[in-house]
C-alpha cells in the first residue's frame, strides 16, 4: 500500500494512474501520454474520486503543455484552452475537476507573454503542487475526523473514498486509517455501491490489503445493520458540496443518511475545501451525471439482467440534504451542521 493512487512521471512527462475497472482481479498502473488517454481514463473511471479525478486533470494539463511545439504565447494560450475544455467534459458532477484546471489556467494569467519554456516549467510545478496538497489535505481531515470515532467502532461507508479515490488517505477512510494508526480498532461495513460496485471491488480491497477489518454489504442489506445497533458512525466522501452544505455523493448515499437519521447514527461527509462549490447555492444547483444503462442491466453478468430494450434509470450521485448531515470534515476543522446550517469559518 506506498502506491500513489495518482502521480506525476516527469522525466517521461506522463500522467500514472492505477487502472481501477481492473481491481481487484489486477493491480495495473497505466502511463498516459495525450489529453485524449486522461480524459477516456476520467470518463471511464479508471481513475475517480473527485480529489483523485482533480490532481489527474492538473497532471494531464501539465503534460498536454510541455508537448505543445510553438513560442508563441497566443497559440500556447490557445492550445491550453482546448485541452482545459476537453477534461472539462469528462466528469461533471466533481467539482474538483474545474478548480484543478482553473488553478492550471491561472499560471498563464499570471505569466502574460512570458517565455514558453518558463510557462512549461511552471505549470509542471503547479502540477506537483497539487497533487502534495492533496497528500498534506487528506492527511489533516483524518486527523480531525479520527477525533469523532472511538475504538471499537463500527463504521459504514459507501462507494469509495479511500486512497484509491485520492493520491494518498483519501477522504472517508482518511479517519479510518489515522485511527488505525493512533491504535484504534475498527469494524469497517463497505457498501458494494451498485450498479459499479465502488465498495465491493475498491473499499474492501484496500482496507483488507491495510489489514483492517471489513464487510461488504449489498446497499439494500444498510437498514438491516444498522438496525443490529453495530454502526456508530456513517462516513462518506463528496464530489461536490454546495453553500448550504447540501453534498452531491455517489449514489445511495442520500439513501443512507435517511436511514441514519431514522436509527440515530452520526453521519459524516469527509472532504476538502476544494470540492465545497460556494457559487452553487443549493444541491438543486448541482448537475448530476446520468451514465449508460447498461452499467445496471449488462455489466457484471454473463448475460443482460433486464427484458431488451427497456429503459434504465443509471445517475451517478444523488444529493444529500444538509439537514440530513451531523458534520462536515475538512482539512480545517469539523465543520458542525448547528441548527440545519453549516458555517465554513474555522
Amino acid at each position: 500500500m506506498d502506491f500513489e493512487t495518482v502521480s506525476y512521471d516527469v522525466q517521461n512527462n506522463a500522467l500514472v494512474i492505477i487502472d481501477q475497472t481492473l481491481l481487484p482481479g489486477e493491480t495495473v498502473f497505466l502511463t498516459l501520454t495525450t489529453v485524449e488517454q486522461a480524459r477516456e481514463a476520467i470518463c471511464a473511471l479508471r481513475v475517480r474520486g473527485a480529489p483523485a479525478i482533480g490532481v489527474a486533470a492538473a497532471i494531464a494539463y501539465a503534460v498536454a503543455a510541455q508537448n505543445i511545439q510553438t513560442n508563441e504565447f497566443s497559440e500556447f494560450s490557445l492550445l491550453l484552452s482546448a485541452v482545459k475544455d476537453c477534461l472539462a467534459t469528462s466528469r461533471p458532477t466533481a467539482v474538483n475537476l474545474f478548480w484543478a484546471l482553473d488553478r492550471m489556467e491561472q499560471v498563464l494569467t499570471d505569466n502574460p507573454g512570458a517565455p514558453i519554456v518558463i510557462i512549461k516549467k511552471r505549470l509542471q510545478e503547479k502540477a506537483l503542487e497539487i497533487k502534495q496538497e492533496d497528500v498534506a489535505v487528506c492527511r489533516k481531515i483524518g486527523e480531525n475526523g479520527a477525533a469523532l470515532l472511538g475504538d471499537g467502532f463500527g463504521i459504514l461507508t459507501h462507494c469509495n473514498a479511500g486512497r484509491l479515490a485520492a493520491v494518498q488517505y483519501g477522504t472517508a477512510l482518511a479517519p479510518i486509517y489515522v485511527g488505525t494508526e493512533q491504535g484504534k480498532k475498527f469494524n469497517v461495513f463497505a457498501d458494494e455501491t451498485r450498479p459499479l460496485l465502488q465498495g465491493a471491488r475498491l473499499t474492501a480491497w484496500e482496507l483488507n490489503q491495510a489489514g483492517i477489518d471489513v464487510t461488504v454489504l449489498c446497499d439494500n442489506m444498510a437498514a438491516s445493520l444498522m438496525h443490529t445497533g453495530k454502526i456508530n458512525a456513517v462516513i462518506v466522501g463528496a464530489a461536490r458540496i454546495a453553500a448550504n452544505g447540501d453534498t452531491a455523493n455517489k449514489i445511495g448515499t442520500s439513501g443512507l443518511a435517511i436511514l441514519a437519521k431514522h436509527y440515530g447514527i452520526p453521519f459524516y461527509v469527509a472532504a476538502p475545501t476544494s470540492t465545497l462549490d460556494q457559487a452553487c447555492a443549493t444541491g438543486a444547483d448541482i448537475k448530476i451525471e446520468h451514465r449508460q444503462g447498461t452499467e445496471v442491466t449488462e455489466l457484471w453478468y454473463k448475460k443482460p439482467m433486464a427484458p431488451k430494450g427497456i429503459g434504465v434509470y443509471n445517475p451517478a450521485f444523488d444529493v444529500t440534504d444538509h439537514t440530513l448531515i451531523t458534520a462536515i470534515i475538512t482539512e480545517f476543522a469539523v465543520h458542525h451542521n448547528t441548527g440545519g446550517a453549516f458555517s465554513w469559518q474555522g
